[in-house]
């Protein structure tokens, strides 16, 4: 058969030379007739070489000698591999434009007629040859990449079959078609590779169409390697020849489309266990490296881990790896809030699937790095981080203590926290029992020792004794008339009226009831009578500095900041001052500090705006009116005579208050600006026995910087905004590479609040280099920070520092 293929094709190819259509035509079916007797699969390299040569005759012979739908199909009926490479071959040729289109019909129908799925069982079906490596070579690159060489000579003007939303799922199809053939082949006991079509999925994969063509594939294999053994392994197989450079691509791919974790188990099997190149992506790339990946990614991940007994030791050393992460204090320092919740999520997950045989194995490891980590989470500034190592200490206890105390903190429960606690309670699929009796699902449920269960138990048990209870008491009490209290008025104590006696009772009464009253009377002493209260002012800002709550009295924190705010704008310097002064003294606890950061900051925003002198009550907003624009001067006789017609033909029920403009008050902040700054700044660099802001202290010190910002901002328009400013870029380029992100945070804001409180004229000639030294910063910090509040700050910034390039620009014109 194949010396008849092989005659057949030498006259058709000496028939394509100048001659009669006639003759071309019985040529081309007599290579039809050879073909549909010959095995093309089985063709030597001789026969192979001369069918190339043949389509490449026919695909450029004159159009007479090119019958329609007679040399079509021998593009079609051909060996596909060959058929193509010539069509993609004179696609790349230059040619007229008609000539073109007929070559990309020929492909549509190449790929319409399945002739991809025989091309890649024509590849499984070959055996080793000398040149089959370099061919199958190219094959694949023409096979995966199809539509970009399509696209590249169609200019994006190609047929929609070659767009990527529709090739690639075809390309699955096929693909599943030919492992169809290969599993009969397997139960016929005849073998054949699967290699190539490892290749085609691997590259495929690599290049990004993983969604197109696996959203074809692993329902299909889902549903095939459900029941069957030989369909598990040929799948284990088609995964395990991925070569390893496209490995990862792939595996991510099965992963993020895999309905769950048994299902992703039956796919990929234990290649974890054998390829050392997917065991370093699912074990160490994806979880401790990536961090963009959805829970429901985690949960096939480490679930597929847990449910094979040579895959569980390596869910363990997963584990123990992300804790040793989560309890590093480097890594809590540099890493994004994204990575560390991601890194939770991906321990409480392990912590579902652990057994206590699992945790008997490696309980003090387990205790061990809960302590290590909540200490690193709460020692951050940011409070996500800190809640995260509550809830994540919170899990592993609960997990290693199984009967005693357990760990217990206090936060605010949010959504975030909620998904995270229910990660550890999750089952497996596998675990899931659904066909049990009734009544044994009950006794089971009832004999577990969950959550659920512990919540359950006061619902039920609580009505029932005290309903009888209440009934007797009913029952026994039915003769007593209880007294009528309504009109009964709680006697309250009388605050002081006088801010010294205020002092007395703060420093020295016992009566709580009148120091209550005095708390609460105190700030609007102090604003109602300022005379009184300059004379006592540091006195007042001392003892509220130390005032500390004597009773379980609502907003006491609040009312207390509320008086020393009025303290010091009613007195703003020496009280100041004072402050000032004790922010760096010793024997303060860090929440005084705070204290005084947070005091600072409210009364400069009180002094900086503008207010309206004597009744310090709100003002009732003025009702709404529409008020004429000021005209002309040539406008006002016939205004006034308008304004005068509508008053005499309108009707008033009431007159409302007239709208008064708020009188215009000095900015009370620009004479006293520095006071409150330059103390701030002066000191921070020494540290004292029980006070180190560059050491453990950071949290104060992120404050501090973020409150530096603040009053930049707000001394803009004062006099000593440029020396303020100077001062403050001198103190952000010393603390510029510091490793905590809530203090580089607090930096950048002060270098935004800087570029626009300071005018442009002082920025650009007194900080000329320092500023473009900071320019420098700027960009290394867009580029290279891990947080990124800090990135966007920093390019905000940066924007600024364009605008005043501009302003450069155009100042000397």
């Amino acid at each position: 058969m194949a010396a008849a293929l092989e005659c057949a094709l030498r006259e058709a190819v000496a028939a394509l030379e100048p001659g009669g259509e006639s003759v071309v035509a019985a040529a081309l079916g007599t290579v039809r007739a050879a073909l549909a007797a010959a095995d093309t699969a089985a063709l030597g390299e001789q026969e192979r070489a001369l069918f190339g040569t043949f389509l490449r005759r026919l695909v450029w012979a004159p159009r007479e000698a090119r019958p329609e739908g007679v040399w079509q199909s021998c593009f079609l009926e051909g060996p596909p591999g060959l058929a193509l490479c010539v069509l993609l071959e004179t696609l790349s040729a230059p040619g007229p434009s008609i000539h073109r289109r007929e070559v990309v019909e020929v492909l549509e129908q190449f790929l319409r007629k399945g002739r991809v799925a025989a091309l890649l069982w024509e590849v499984c079906q070959q055996p080793a040859q000398p040149g089959a490596p370099e061919l199958q070579e190219a094959l694949l690159s023409r096979v995966a990449c199809l539509p970009d060489h399509v696209s590249n000579q169609l200019q994006g003007k190609s047929p929609p079959v070659f767009f990527p939303q529709s090739y690639f799922p075809l390309l699955g199809g096929a693909v599943i078609e030919v492992l169809q053939k290969i599993s009969d082949s397997l139960r016929g006991g005849l073998d054949c590779s699967i290699s190539f079509v490892s290749h085609v999925l691997g590259k495929v994969c690599v290049h990004g169409r993983q969604k197109e063509i696996l959203s074809v594939l692993v329902p299909h294999l889902t549903e095939l390697t459900q029941a069957d053994c030989i369909w598990q392994r040929i799948c284990w197989r088609l995964v395990e020849c991925v070569p390893e450079r496209w490995m990862e691509a792939v595996l991510l791919g099965f992963v993020q489309r895999a309905p769950g974790a048994d299902v992703l188990s039956r796919l990929l099997g234990n290649l974890v266990v054998k390829n050392k190149k997917a065991q370093f992506v699912l074990t160490q790339k994806v979880l401790l490296l990536q961090y963009g990946h959805k829970t429901a990614v985690l949960q096939n991940l480490l679930g597929y881990l847990s449910l094979d007994p040579l895959r569980r030791p390596l869910l363990i050393q997963v584990l123990q790896e992300l804790l040793e992460t989560w309890g590093s204090s480097s890594a809590v320092k540099h890493s994004p809030a994204e990575q560390q919740h991601y890194i939770s999520k991906a321990i409480l997950i392990c912590l579902s699937h652990l057994k206590e045989s699992d945790i008997e194995s490696c309980r003090q490891e387990l205790l061990t790095s809960m302590m290590e980590g909540v200490k690193c989470h709460l020692d951050s500034n940011l409070p996500c981080v800190r809640r995260l190592g509550m809830v994540v200490a919170e899990s592993i206890s609960l997990k290693i203590n199984t009967e005693g105390p357990v760990l217990k903190f206090q936060y605010e429960e949010d959504d975030e926290t909620r998904e995270l606690k229910s990660l550890l309670v999750q089952t497996t699929p596998c675990c899931a029992v659904p066909s049990l009796p009734d009544e044994e699902e009950a006794e089971k449920a009832a004999g577990q020792p969950s959550v659920s269960d512990g919540d359950k138990k006061p619902q039920t048990a609580a009505p029932v004794a005290p309903a009888e209870e209440s009934d007797a008491e009913l029952d026994s009490d039915d003769d007593l008339i209880p007294y009528d209290m309504s009109e009964d008025k709680e006697l309250t104590a009388k605050a002081p009226l006088y801010l010294r006696d205020c002092i007395e009772v703060l420093t020295g009464c016992e009566d709580v009831d009148k120091w209550e009253a005095t708390v609460k009377a105190l700030e609007g002493l102090i604003r109602r009578n300022p005379a009184a209260a300059r004379e006592v002012s540091v006195e007042l800002a001392k003892i509220l500095l130390h005032l500390e709550e004597k009773t379980c009295m609502e907003g006491f924190a609040a009312l207390r900041q509320r008086a020393q705010v009025a303290v010091l704008t009613t007195d703003p310097i020496p009280v100041a001052q004072y402050l000032t002064s004790q922010f760096y003294s010793l024997n303060y606890s860090l929440r005084q500090r705070v204290d005084i950061l947070d005091v600072l900051v409210l009364a400069a925003q009180e002094l900086s705006c503008p207010k309206s002198h004597g009744d310090t009550k709100p003002s009732v907003a003025p009702k709404p009116g529409i008020q004429l624009l000021p005209g002309s001067d040539s406008s006002k006789d016939w205004r006034s005579i308008v304004d005068e017609r509508i008053k005499s033909k309108t009707r008033r029920i009431a007159r409302g208050q007239a709208q008064v403009e708020p009188a215009a008050s000095p900015n009370e902040f620009n004479s006293i600006a520095g006071h409150f700054f330059f103390p701030l700044i002066q000191h921070f660099d020494r540290p004292l026995t029980t006070f180190d802001l560059l050491g453990e202290d950071h949290f104060v010190l992120g404050r501090l910087v973020h409150t530096l910002a603040i009053l930049m901002y707000l001394a803009v328009n004062t006099v000593a905004v440029t020396a303020m400013g100077k001062a403050l870029l001198e103190f952000v380029w010393t603390l510029r590479f510091h490793t905590d992100c809530y203090v580089r945070q607090g930096l950048l804001s002060c270098v935004s609040s800087l570029l626009l409180s300071v005018p442009a004229e002082r920025l650009l000639e007194d900080m000329t280099e320092e500023l473009l030294e900071a320019q420098s910063w700027l960009g290394d910090v867009v580029e290279k920070d891990p947080d990124g509040d800090c990135r966007r700050l920093a390019l905000q910034n940066l924007l600024l520092l364009e605008n005043l390039k501009k302003k450069l620009q155009i100042g000397p014109s």
